[in-house]
């Protein structure tokens, strides 16, 4: 991978791993609404949202964490 491409993924893994976590926490904020509002099964799908979300992000973090060693 070409230097400036290596930097380029580098910012996008950052932003990445940031915007994944924003967006658990949003989902996890309206699911205590959905489940306030009686919607046991809405709540349950954004808690499970959240989630993958928050594997998304371990993901990218490791993603990111192999291209700061160098990886081949």
């Amino acid at each position: 991978m070409a230097d400036n491409e290596r930097v380029k993924l580098r910012v996008l893994l950052g932003y990445w791993i940031e915007h994944s976590r924003e967006h658990s926490q949003e989902f996890k904020e309206w699911a205590d609404r959905a489940e306030a509002a009686g919607q046991p099964e809405t709540a349950r799908e954004l808690l499970q949202a959240a989630q993958e979300m928050d594997s998304a992000a371990g993901s990218l973090s490791r993603a990111l964490r192999s291209l700061d060693k160098g990886e081949p």
